[in-house]
């Protein structure tokens, strides 16, 4: 799918929570609805990780809000350097170099 064309991308703040628990705060414009935002904070998710040293991420909850074609999206991940239990997890590298392809940024 990749990323909208007409997409601005307005930041990412990233804010240690607890240890590996790890909160970013995405926000971006001409996004086609909140699937597109989600994958910005996934992607910043897994760019954090790798700039940590770890390998993995688990998402925990993702917030996404929408007022005058502004997105934010708030999600929550843990990071670690093993794979973590659940279904959610992603493998950063692999996610950083989809990011990457996909047009999305990781910073």
């Amino acid at each position: 799918m990749g990323a909208p064309e007409n997409a601005v991308y307005r930041g990412i703040e990233t804010r240690l929570l607890d240890g590996e628990l790890v909160n970013f705060n995405v926000a971006m414009e001409g996004a086609r609805g909140a699937s597109d935002v989600i994958a910005y904070a996934r992607c910043a998710a897994a760019q954090y990780a790798l700039i940590r040293g770890m390998g993995f991420a688990r998402h925990v909850r993702t917030n996404v809000t929408q007022q005058g074609g502004l997105w934010r999206a708030d999600a929550v991940y843990t990071v670690s350097s093993a794979l973590p239990r659940g279904s959610r997890t992603i493998d950063a590298e692999v996610t950083v170099a989809d990011c990457t392809e996909q047009g999305i940024p990781t910073v």
